[in-house]
C-alpha cells in the first residue's frame, strides 16, 4: 500500500501548490507529514514531470507559475471467491488546460 499512500501526498501536495497554501518547506513537509527530503523528491518529481512550479520566499509558499493539471486515479480489482471486484478511487484536479500525470495504471 505504499504506492497508494504516495500517490494520496502527491494529490495532496499538488492542492496544496495549487492553493498556494504550502508555507515554507518545513511546514509544507509537515503538512504531509513527511521530512523535507521527501518534499524535496515530491517537488523534483513535480518538475519531472513539467509542473511549472517555483517557491516565493516572500509569502513562504510553493505556487504554479502558470495553469497545470494532474489527474490521479487508481484502481483495484480484487479476486474474491472467484469473483472479480473492482474498487475505484481517485481525485481530480483541473485548471484552464489539461495535462494528465498517469502514475498507476
Amino acid at each position: 500500500m505504499k504506492t497508494l499512500k504516495q500517490l494520496e501526498r502527491l494529490r495532496k501536495a499538488h492542492l496544496l501548490i495549487q492553493q498556494e497554501k504550502t508555507g515554507t518547506p518545513r511546514e509544507f513537509a509537515n503538512k504531509l507529514n513527511i521530512s523535507e527530503r521527501q518534499l524535496y523528491n515530491i517537488t523534483d518529481y513535480l518538475k519531472e514531470i513539467d509542473a511549472p512550479i517555483e517557491y516565493n520566499r516572500k509569502t513562504e509558499t510553493y505556487y504554479y507559475t502558470a495553469s497545470f493539471d494532474l489527474l490521479v486515479n487508481i484502481s483495484v480489482q480484487v479476486m474474491v471467491h472467484n469473483e472479480l471486484r473492482s474498487i475505484y478511487a481517485g481525485a481530480t484536479f483541473l485548471n484552464e488546460n489539461f495535462l494528465t500525470a498517469r502514475l498507476l495504471q
